[in-house]
């Protein structure tokens, strides 16, 4: 006892872990010139015998870790089991036919247990790989069939989980093999006798859940279409609208991004008799500060709509903007320079409707300055524009 006392709980559980009986798991198992006596004692006489009697003890040692949940052991194990079926044969039985039924029997059962291992531990391309070497050389294996549709669903591969589902279900018919009672039974073969057809049920369940995210993907896929197809009438009906209204928009390289404001019909997207709304940008440019109001309606008068919805300016300190002793300017299209005043009392329609000015990037851009320094900074800006 007080050798043990010299060491701490990590420390001795680490040792335990190193002896075989006390073995919780197949890692850090050697010592640190690593090696482990015992536990190659074991190997060595697990490994004598013929392929078939070492790839049994392999899948019978996957059985068992298989029945403690422990997955990778068990993934583990079985891919022992299949590496040695693999090997050369030292020797050669008497009955080579007899033994070669054995390891296809222990193939198949190794290459679906496996197929379960990687089921449970979500590496669904693994389990799909197993199950399909399994489907090529025992294309009656029950367990392949269901743990492949498992999979599939898993991987939304919809039609293909179908269809192996289906065809698994029609081996669990009297004359076709029986379906084992859960996916985690390792005890059933492809060749034993055909039992109960109730055994059917994890199919038809499975089927049932592969119909219903069918049936909910093709819903969302024709929601989506439908989205697509009102999204583009909406897009036609707005270009109709502004076209309408000789309404110009341009835009540019890098447009700012204006979040969930747009130009858009209110209160119906696809009439274009709706009214129009446009996000608008009230720009100071002498004080370099600015106003964003994400929807404005075309009918708004928009000097009046300034004066109501954004006067006082905080930052005004010396109350140069007040209501109607501002002056709103807008820039001209494109293909001209300079400015365009916009009246006191025009719309948002009236000044966009005339061709001068235009909805750049999806937004109404509205210069206001005062009065008394309005002359100054239009001056300004057409020396800027090289005029």
């Amino acid at each position: 006892m007080d050798s043990v006392r010299s060491y701490t709980a990590d420390e001795v559980l680490q040792m335990m872990n190193k002896t075989p009986l006390f073995m919780t798991s197949l890692e850090n198992t050697t010592d640190d010139d690593g090696e482990n006596v015992e536990l190659e004692a074991i190997k060595a006489l697990q490994h004598e015998g013929t392929r078939a009697e070492v790839a049994l003890n392999f899948k019978e040692q996957g059985n068992e870790m298989v029945a403690e949940k422990r997955w990778k052991d068990a993934r583990e194990f079985y891919t022992k089991g299949i590496l040695t079926l693999k090997q050369e044969r030292q020797e050669f039985p008497k009955d080579l036919v007899s033994e070669s039924q054995k390891e296809k029997a222990i193939e198949e059962a190794c290459y679906v247990n496996r197929a379960l291992c990687n089921l449970e531990l979500k590496n669904y391309r693994s389990t799909l790989n197993d199950t399909s070497h399994v489907l090529t050389f025992f294309p009656r294996n029950i367990k392949a069939y269901y743990r492949s549709a498992l999979a599939l669903l898993a991987l939304h591969r919809l039609p293909e989980a179908h269809d192996i589902c289906t065809r698994g279900i029609a081996l669990t018919f009297p004359s076709s093999p029986s379906l084992p009672s859960s996916s985690s039974s390792t005890t059933t073969t492809a060749t034993e006798a055909p039992r109960s057809s109730l055994h059917q049920a994890p199919f038809v369940a499975l089927l049932s859940r592969i119909t219903a995210a069918q049936s909910d993907a093709e819903a969302k896929s024709l929601a989506h279409a439908a989205r697509s197809a009102r999204l583009i009438q909406e897009k036609r009906t707005l270009h109709a609208a502004l076209l309408a209204r000789g309404i110009k928009t341009r835009s540019t390289p890098k447009p700012p991004d204006l979040e969930d404001a747009t130009v858009h019909l209110s209160p119906d997207p696809v009439d274009p008799s709706s009214e129009l709304r446009f996000p608008v940008l009230f720009l100071y440019p002498l004080h370099g500060q600015s106003d964003f109001i994400k929807s404005v309606s075309e009918k708004e008068v928009l000097g009046v709509f300034w004066e109501e919805e954004i006067l006082p300016l905080p930052w005004d300190e010396r109350a140069e903007y007040r209501a109607k002793e501002v002056e709103m300017y807008a820039e001209k299209e494109s293909s001209g320079t300079g400015m365009v005043k916009v009246g006191r009392k025009a719309t948002v329609l009236g000044f966009l409707g005339d061709g001068k000015v235009e909805v750049v990037d999806g937004m109404v851009r509205m210069f206001v300055v005062p009065k008394t320094r309005a002359g100054e900074w239009v001056e300004s800006m057409k020396v800027r524009a090289g005029k």
